[in-house]
């Protein structure tokens, strides 16, 4: 199976650990993502290892009796050791202050350390769990709820296991994950995910079910707020996004997986050693390994191996595996690293051999200018806010962050619609609609269409002489009015002599300023076009000559700088009786250019009467 197919993949630069072994025991802190590899009880050392430090921790321990367990504090700053079911001991003398206590009866707890809740189990079938929230030294009980179980249990062992259970924050909100090995309703094969959404208030609510249609050991991480499961049997995993609508029964989401279930890419162990010793290849890794332990959100390690790994998602290979294209762009916006994946699916559904339909074009359109919309709406806000001084009031007031989702005009032109305009085998009329359609979903949206859009739309009608179209555009204002629109049309009066007229009447409906109108037009190397709108209002008597010349000059168009230079010696002529320019004009570079050009005799003669 190619790379292309693999949408689940191991980080590329994963902790490297002393693999477990009777004498070096292995342990993993959740709260800090750190691995400790323990040597003979800590008396030979302990190594610490995390995904983000640079540097591992070494020291050694008094051998004192086999270690149960051993953390840091937040920012490496207390060690704690357990030896014994009911000790830890400080290695750093530190005195212990009580805040609070409960007395409950618990099976075994859970801790997430991104929300700072614990889980407790409780009751004789281990199914009634009760949370507590932790905040600046507080503790919160929260409300208790129960995992609905399988079926009645026929015994009164404990029923849930803290295997089926995870806690994960998906999409901002903190969900308890169960792990239902059959399904409740009898018709229905298979274990479900049964996703428990708990708030910081309020009950707990069931609200997802993951449909997994099969049945063995599954392992459970959130990666990018997709749950993912793992299959050990069939050695595939599967992923579901709780956003993608599901089947809603009138209580909860049914969701099935998003994709195919696949393999995570094959894995290469890099050999140990440095490299120019190294002469033996990769060793393949043994995924799927019955040594290999999950813990959330996106962490695998195999201790039996020595490596800790992040679980990653590769959206380019999904592009292909989810065809509906409506279903994909609501897949790809929630992702993190979302922006060139979508915009390579937008340049490919208008490729020959990939090309959609204009109603499906036209949902994706939607989708993008919808988030794109959203992100508009929240920095307009924000900026209010902080005109109005708000932000002294309102400590909570935040910039929004601009996500990846956020696909916005230059976006769509630089990486989609420039490129695909240039096409020459793409049908002109298919190439004005998809331009027409983006702009129709902008104004759906009351997004200001930028003008280098309406002049994309304008150089494809010019190019395929669809003169006739643009006047439509432009007389029933499909085309909104913008100065820069109005000087392309200024500059195409000679493929199009209605364009003048159409450019003065926006210029006109803008209220600008004529002066500005020929700046504009000068900046955009449009001399000619510039010429032509000053005489069409009779100001070209008072116009300066060297203004003309310089931007003609700039253009490396020598036929252009004569015309330019001809006209000022005509006018000159007219108005004193002789073509040369006046001291008071500067224009004395000019004429040197012009007779290094064309010659001394090239210029104009004062004519005799």
């Amino acid at each position: 199976m190619g790379e292309e197919n693999y949408y689940l993949e191991l980080c590329e630069r994963p902790v490297h650990f002393e693999k477990a072994n009777p004498v070096n025991c292995v342990f993993f802190d959740e709260a800090n993502k750190q691995v400790f590899a323990v040597r003979s009880g800590g008396a030979t050392g302990v190594v610490v290892k995390g995904p983000d430090d640079r540097n591992p921790i070494s020291f050694r321990m008094e051998d004192k009796g086999e270690v149960k367990c051993i953390k840091f504090s937040l920012e490496n700053k207390i060690l704690a050791v357990q030896r014994t079911s009911k000790t830890v001991v400080l290695p750093e003398k530190r005195s212990l202050k009580l805040l609070k206590s409960q007395n409950i009866n618990v099976n075994w707890y859970m801790y997430c350390p991104e929300s700072a809740v614990i889980l407790l189990s409780t009751t004789v079938l281990g199914n009634v769990l009760q949370p507590f929230y932790f905040r600046a030294g507080t503790m919160s009980k929260l409300p208790k709820f129960e995992i609905e179980l399988p079926a009645a249990p026929k015994s009164t062992k404990l029923n849930l296991s803290e295997r089926d259970i995870a806690m994960a924050t998906i999409y901002g909100q903190l969900y308890v994950l169960f792990l239902r090995h059959h399904s409740r309703t009898s018709n229905s094969t298979g274990a479900e995910v049964v996703l428990y959404h708990l708030p910081r208030e309020g009950a707990c609510k069931k609200l997802h079910i993951l449909k997994l249609n099969r049945t063995g050991k599954f392992a459970l991480n959130v990666v990018d707020n997709l749950v993912v499961v793992h299959h050990q049997d069939t050695e595939t995993s599967v992923i579901f996004d709780i956003k993608l609508r599901g089947e809603f029964d009138g209580t909860v989401t049914l969701h099935h997986p998003v994709l195919p279930a696949r393999s995570i890419q094959p894995y290469q162990i890099p050999a140990a050693g440095p490299a120019p010793v190294t002469s033996q290849s990769p060793v393949p890794c043994k995924l799927y390994s019955s040594s290999w332990i999950v813990f959330q959100p996106d962490i695998i390690i195999s201790a039996s191996q020595g490596y800790l790994w992040n679980l990653q998602v590769k959206l380019q290979p999904i592009v292909n595996l989810l065809p509906d294209k409506g279903r994909l762009m609501d897949f790809l916006l929630q992702r993190r690293d979302c922006k060139m994946v979508i915009l390579s699916v937008c340049a490919q559904m208008l490729t020959e051999s990939d090309r959609a339909t204009l109603p499906v074009i036209a949902t994706v359109f939607d989708k993008l200018n919808q988030e794109y919309k959203k992100y508009l709406d929240a920095e307009q806000s924000y900026t209010m806010a902080m005109e109005a001084g708000q932000s002294r009031s309102s400590p909570l007031l935040r910039r929004p962050v601009r996500t990846q989702a956020v696909v916005d005009q230059s976006d769509m032109y630089t990486h989609v619609l420039s490129a695909f305009t240039e096409k020459k085998e793409t049908p002109h009329k298919f190439v004005v609609a998809v331009l027409m359609e983006y702009i129709r979903s902008l104004n759906q949206f009351q997004i200001t269409v930028q003008h280098y859009l309406h002049e994309l739309v304008i150089k494809t009608l010019v190019q395929h002489n669809l003169f006739y179209t643009l006047h439509q555009f432009l007389q029933y204002h499909v085309l909104s009015d913008s100065k820069p629109l109005a000087c392309l049309l200024l500059s195409l009066e000679s493929f199009y002599p209605p364009a003048h007229q159409l450019s003065l009447d926006m210029l006109k409906r803008l209220s600008t300023a004529n002066d500005e109108i020929v700046e504009v037009l000068l900046s955009k190397h449009q001399v000619l076009a510039a010429l032509r709108f000053i005489r069409g209002i009779g100001g070209h008597d008072n116009i300066s000559a060297r203004k003309f010349l310089d931007a003609a000059k700039q253009t490396e168009d020598h036929m252009l700088f004569y015309t330019i230079f001809r006209f000022f010696e005509q006018r000159n002529q007219r108005l004193r009786g002789n073509p040369g320019f006046t001291p008071g004009e500067h224009c004395e570079e000019h004429v040197a250019f012009f007779k290094q050009v064309f010659g001394d005799q090239a210029l104009m003669r004062p004519a005799t009467f």
